[in-house]
């Protein structure tokens, strides 16, 4: 079983990308664009105060009316955030997601964020251990063991 400690030690980029909650939409946007990502956690004294994801703007800003130069993600951000630690499962981080319909989870170590995890690297990490399954079963079945 792959734990979320594995995952983040083979992301090849294993920074958390985070904003304040009085940065404006558009600059959460911008940062996430320019790092390819589709959340970011809301940082605020150093702990977690949200959670900003591309969801949150298609539903609340776009949808409101609201403009995105104008309004400051914590108006918008998703407030009760779900998160793991390193120890949990990738089944546990999966039924979570799927539960809560969530693409991002927070890993905290005790009070401190170590990493983010997706659906993406969830999904990778599965198709990963089948194929390690699969080799096995081959080699073990042509007698390459």
């Amino acid at each position: 079983m792959t734990t979320v400690a594995e995952i983040l030690r083979n992301k090849p980029n294993n920074r958390v990308h985070s904003v304040s909650p009085d940065d404006k939409v558009l600059t959460a946007l911008q940062r996430m664009a320019e790092e390819g990502i589709g959340a970011l956690l809301v940082m605020q004294d150093g702990k977690i105060a949200g959670i900003f994801t591309e969801r949150d703007y298609a539903r609340k800003v776009v949808l409101h009316g609201r403009s995105s130069g104008d309004t400051p993600v914590s108006e918008i951000m998703t407030r009760a955030v779900r998160f793991v630690h390193p120890s949990q499962s990738c089944e546990e981080c999966m039924a979570l997601m799927t539960e809560n319909r969530l693409r991002h989870l927070p890993v905290l170590e005790g009070e401190e964020v170590v990493g983010l995890v997706s659906i993406g690297d969830l999904v990778k990490s599965v198709i990963s251990h089948q194929r390690f399954l699969i080799e096995q079963m081959e080699q073990y079945i042509t007698g390459g063991l």
